[in-house]
C-alpha cells in the first residue's frame, strides 16, 4: 500500500473504486461522454418524464458515461431536492447501461453534501464542480476536493476551470486520495495539461471538458488525454458520435469536414451571447422534441433564452451538422 502522500495506482485504491474507474476508462475510451440536460416543464419545475424520455434518445447513442446534474444540466439551478430527484431518476432509467456521474459544488460543507446524496440517490461517482465564487491557494483546493471526497465512498472526479487550476505538485497530492480517481480540465492550457499527466499515475483518468470540446480534440489526444466530454451530445448525439468515431479512426477528412461544416460555427455563435453554452443547447434540444421524444423546456434564471436571430441562426447549424453526420455515418449491411 502506498504511504500517505504518495500518488495512487487503481491497484492501490479500495475494490469499489478500482472498479469503478476502470468502468468509466473503459468508457472513455469507446465513445463521448454525456452530459445530459435537465427538462423543466413551462412553469420552470422538474419534468422526470420528460427526463427519462429524453434519457432514452442519449442512450440510444451508447455514451461512455452520463453526467447527471452537472453543468449543462443546470446544476446551479436546482434545488437539493430537484438535485436528489434528478440523479435517482437518472440512476434508475439507465439501469447499469452507463456509469452515471453526479455533479456536486458549492463550498466545502455543501459540497460534501451533495456527494452524500449522489451516494444515496445510487450514483456511480462524483464530479466535484469548482468551488462557488472564491479563488482559493493550491492547498486550500486540495483540502477541499479531499474533504469532500471523505464524505462518500463514491470515486470523485475533480473538475478544474475558471477560479481552479491545479498545479502538478496539487494534483499528485490528490491522487494520494483514495477514492480521487481523475481530471476533468475546463481550461483548455495544453502546456499545464503535460506537467499535469506527468505528475501521476498512467491510470488516473483525465478529459477535456472544455466548452465544445471537440475543437480541441486533436490537441488533447497528443497531450496523451483522448477522452472529452461532449455539449453537442446533450441536444445531436448524432454529430457527436459521427466527430467521435472520425476522431477516433483518425480520418482527418470527416473531422475537418464536421469543424468546419457545423463545430466551428456553433462556437462562433455560441459566444455571442451569455449563457449560451447552456441556453443555446437547451434551445437546439428544444427544436428536436419530436426526435427526442421529449421537450426539454426552458432554461432557469440567472439563464435566459438566445436571441430570436441567434436561434434562427442554431436552426440552421442544427440541420447542417445533422446532414454531415448522417453522410458520414457506417453504411448499414446488405440484405441477405
Amino acid at each position: 500500500m502506498n504511504a500517505v502522500g504518495e500518488p495512487r495506482t487503481l491497484a492501490d485504491r479500495p475494490d469499489d473504486v478500482r472498479r469503478t474507474a476502470e468502468t468509466l476508462a473503459a468508457g472513455m475510451d469507446r465513445a463521448v461522454l454525456a452530459f445530459p440536460l435537465t427538462p423543466f416543464d413551462a412553469d420552470g419545475d422538474l419534468a422526470l418524464d420528460a427526463l427519462r424520455a429524453y434519457l432514452d434518445h442519449q442512450l440510444a447513442a451508447e455514451p461512455g458515461a452520463v453526467f447527471a446534474a452537472c453543468g449543462t444540466g443546470e446544476f446551479f439551478s436546482l434545488a437539493p431536492a430537484d438535485y436528489e430527484a434528478v440523479v435517482r431518476a437518472t440512476v434508475e432509467h439507465v439501469a447499469g447501461r452507463a456509469p452515471v456521474v453526479a455533479g456536486a459544488g458549492y463550498g466545502t460543507r455543501l459540497a460534501a453534501e451533495y456527494a452524500r446524496t449522489a451516494e444515496r440517490a445510487g450514483a456511480d461517482a462524483v464530479l466535484l464542480l469548482p468551488p462557488y465564487l472564491v479563488r482559493g491557494p493550491q492547498d486550500g483546493l486540495v483540502a477541499h476536493t479531499a474533504a469532500v471526497a471523505a464524505a462518500t465512498r463514491l470515486p470523485v472526479i475533480a473538475y478544474q476551470r475558471d477560479q481552479v487550476a491545479f498545479t502538478p505538485e496539487g494534483l499528485r497530492a490528490l491522487a494520494a486520495v483514495p477514492n480521487v480517481i481523475g481530471l476533468k480540465d475546463g481550461h483548455g492550457d495544453l502546456d499545464r495539461m503535460q506537467r499535469l499527466v506527468r505528475a501521476v499515475p498512467e491510470d488516473f483518468l483525465f478529459f477535456n471538458g472544455v466548452p465544445t470540446a471537440e475543437l480541441q480534440a486533436r490537441a488533447y489526444a497528443a497531450t496523451g488525454i483522448p477522452a472529452y466530454s461532449s455539449a453537442v451530445h446533450a441536444f445531436a448525439p448524432e454529430i457527436a458520435t459521427a466527430f467521435f468515431r472520425a476522431h477516433s479512426a483518425g480520418d482527418t477528412a470527416a473531422v475537418d469536414r464536421l469543424l468546419d461544416g457545423f463545430y466551428i460555427p456553433w462556437v462562433r455563435l455560441r459566444d455571442q451571447g451569455t449563457g449560451y453554452a447552456v441556453s443555446l443547447v437547451k434551445a437546439a434540444a428544444r427544436m428536436r422534441a419530436e426526435a427526442i421524444g421529449a421537450d426539454v423546456g426552458p432554461v432557469r434564471s440567472p439563464l435566459a433564452e438566445p436571441a430570436p436571430a441567434h436561434l434562427a441562426e442554431a436552426k440552421r447549424l442544427l440541420a447542417a451538422g445533422l446532414d454531415l453526420a448522417a453522410r458520414l455515418a457506417p453504411a448499414a449491411p446488405a440484405a441477405h
